[in-house]
């Protein structure tokens, strides 16, 4: 994410949305990574033979379940900043190839030769 970042610093419509695509996949991240740890730790509890918490695991299954659409909103703030940046490029940057088939014929022989 931070090569895309240092990218679009040229593009500011891509630099913002980009930003704020690292800012939601940061909050999705940690409140995904708390919801994992609440609902883990009853479980283990409850593995363990210990009297389980499930308060905390129901907490911690909101967290995750608010962690999805969050990350899902980066993915697609990602992608738009992506689609606005290559936009403004306005050239390919890659070379188009026109193969050519052509029939030789010299003293040793008939042929073909293949170009690119």
């Amino acid at each position: 994410m931070q090569d895309l970042v240092k990218t679009m610093e040229t593009n500011q419509k891509a630099f913002d949305l980009i930003k704020k695509a690292q800012s939601n996949k940061t909050l999705s991240s940690i409140m995904g990574f708390v919801g994992g740890g609440l609902v883990g730790w009853p479980v283990g509890t409850a593995i363990g033979g210990g009297d389980a918490n499930w308060a905390l695991a129901g907490v911690g299954a909101g967290l995750i379940g608010v962690s999805i659409p969050i990350s899902s909103s980066a993915n697609k703030k990602t992608k738009q900043a992506v689609d606005v940046y290559n936009s403004s490029l306005g050239t390919t940057t890659f070379i188009e190839y026109k193969p050519q088939l052509k029939l030789i014929a010299n003293g040793n022989g008939f042929g073909m030769s293949l170009s690119f």
